[in-house]
């Protein structure tokens, strides 16, 4: 069941998401050769604890972490650890937040120092992809029409993308229906109206789409160890259209 949020609820979600996309795009600055993701994370509970929110990844599900740190091949749920980030590295961070009852859920790709041509390109594209899927976000559109969006961003330009993994409704809870896989077709599946709220998330690898867990039952990597980026925002459907709501302050929303 699809629970739509009231106008109250969904301001509950703007200043959590407001809060969400700020220390997101802090730890992005941190973001250089020689920092650890468990570096990361401390500062990421740090700054959302001290704006009166909560980590919403740390304990959920017995996760071990305040974020999701996934290095190069790592598509998502990468733990933080002590491993330094190096010079040409791509970095993958996704993050939640609970305030006042209500989660939000964002992520993004940052370059570590200077990165090859290949991995450059595919962050684009991947941010590209998300943004396509955000403009299809309007009352009477299908999720299939979101999903298709990211598909015809991505596929053309020689990438594939991530299955088995999806973007997803969110509020209450971190995980709500519907399910907001990043492919077609479009004009079937649920349809969009105002109050929803969807995380959409493609995730797009530079070689091919099959993954696989690593033993720690958490780490899902590419299958053939290629570049994976991941690109996320928490979309309000809205009378009018959409409204981003992890945008950080001061950035515009797409």
């Amino acid at each position: 069941m699809i629970y739509r949020k009231s106008p109250a609820e969904l301001d509950a979600m703007r200043r959590g998401g407001r809060i969400l996309g700020d220390a997101l795009r802090k730890l992005g600055e941190q973001v250089a050769p020689g920092v650890t993701t468990l570096d990361l994370d401390r500062t990421f509970e740090a700054i959302v604890t001290e704006a009166g929110g909560k980590p919403s990844f740390k304990g959920y599900r017995g996760f071990p972490a305040s974020i999701c740190a996934s290095p190069n091949e790592v598509i998502v749920h990468g733990i933080p650890n002590d491993r330094r980030l190096e010079d040409g590295d791509i970095i993958s961070i996704d993050t939640g937040v609970l305030f006042e009852g209500f989660h939000t859920d964002t992520a993004w790709t940052f370059p570590v120092g200077t990165v090859s041509h290949d991995a450059a390109h595919l962050l684009k594209i991947t941010e590209e992809s998300l943004n396509a899927a955000i403009e299809q976000c309007k009352p009477g559109r299908r999720i299939g029409d979101v999903g298709y969006a990211v598909e015809q961003v991505a596929i053309p330009a020689g990438f594939s993308l991530v299955q088995e993994y999806a973007g997803h409704g969110v509020g209450r809870s971190l995980h709500e229906e519907p399910w907001v896989p990043n492919y077609g077709p479009p004009g079937r599946r649920e349809a969009l109206s105002p109050g929803m709220t969807i995380a959409i998330e493609p995730m797009v690898n530079l070689g091919g789409a099959a993954t696989r867990t690593l033993d720690d039952g958490w780490t899902v990597v590419t299958a053939d160890g290629s570049l994976s980026a991941h690109f996320e925002h928490t979309i309000a459907i809205t009378d009018e259209g959409h409204e981003v709501l992890t945008a950080p302050t001061g950035v515009a929303p797409a």
